[in-house]
Formats: C-alpha cells, structure tokens, sequence
C-alpha cells in the first residue's frame, strides 16, 4: 500500500500532476509542494479565510480541503489572480483606500472581492460585509476593504477605465 496518492489539477492554468500525501491540505500543497505562498495559513480551521483560493470558480478554504480533493479541479491562488490582471483595479482600489494594512489577510480578502465582483452586480455594504465574514482582519475595521470593493464594482458597471495605483480618489 502507498503512501501517496497521485492527484493531476491544473493550478492558475498549469497542469500539475504529484504524489500527495492522503491527508496533506490543499493550502500545504500549494504553499510547500507549488510554493505558491500567497495562500496564507492562518487559523487552520476555517475561519480566518486567509487561505482562500478558487476551486472550480468557487472560494474554498484550502486549508479545510485536502490536496486529494482537488484532483481534476481548476483550483486559481492570489499568485494567478494578480499574474494575469485580473484583480489589478481591486488592488489599486485597496491602496487608494488604505484598506492594506499588515498583508497577512489581504490574499483571502481580495480573493473574496473578486468573487463577490465576479458576479458583475453592484452589491450593497452590507452584501459586502457579509462576504467578508469569512475573512478575519485584526488591522482594520473593514470600512477602507468595503470602500474599496464598492468603488471596483461601481466603476467596473460604469464602464469606467481601471484604477491606477498612482490615482489619488476623494
């Protein structure tokens, strides 16, 4: 009997196949196996929401699913996100509004930005809080991240021009 499981997945696009361990989280094989470690381990139980990551277009915390779990998913990290752009205006819009403090939640909080903007919808405050509940920030009190949220979907439905990091807003 093996020890190792082989999972095949593709990661921000990448196929990946490995041997995994049975039990090792999807957040230790991106981190550790990929090291791709902009997923954050936090609390490890799922409630801090710094290691959110997509998995099938959908937000998991990796650090409740198991690598094996992930085998045949499309599974996307902040690393992918950012690469190929498209967070690029709600990062701007988290540094005009102040909403970066000491980083370690921030992956977890933009990976949920963007799937919460995915949606192609103007949610309310309150929406946003609340797809923010899983995601623990001990720096802020949330209102910068919600400002900065709010003015991506606002813009995005506008039609506006992406936001440039050097762009100072009112």
């Amino acid at each position: 009997m093996s020890d190792t499981i082989d999972i095949r997945l593709s990661v921000n696009g990448v196929a990946v196949a490995r041997s995994v361990a049975p039990r090792e989280t999807l957040a230790d094989f991106l981190r550790q196996t990929l090291e791709l470690t902009g997923t954050h381990t936090g609390c490890e139980m799922g409630v801090c929401g710094a290691c959110l990551v997509l998995v099938d277009g959908r937000a998991v915390h990796a650090c409740l699913m198991f690598a094996v779990q992930a085998d045949g998913a499309a599974v996307e990290t902040i690393e992918g996100l950012s690469e190929r752009g498209a967070i690029a205006d709600i990062q701007a819009a988290f540094h005009q509004r102040n909403a970066l403090q000491c980083g370690f939640c921030t992956p977890g909080v933009l990976m949920t930005a963007h799937s919460v903007l995915s949606r192609g919808e103007i949610p309310s405050r309150d929406d946003i809080r609340d797809a923010l509940s899983g995601n623990y920030c001990r720096c802020t009190g949330y209102e910068a991240i919600v400002d900065a949220i709010e003015t991506v979907a606002r813009r995005r439905a506008a039609g506006a021009p992406e936001l440039a990091t050097e762009e100072v807003s009112a």
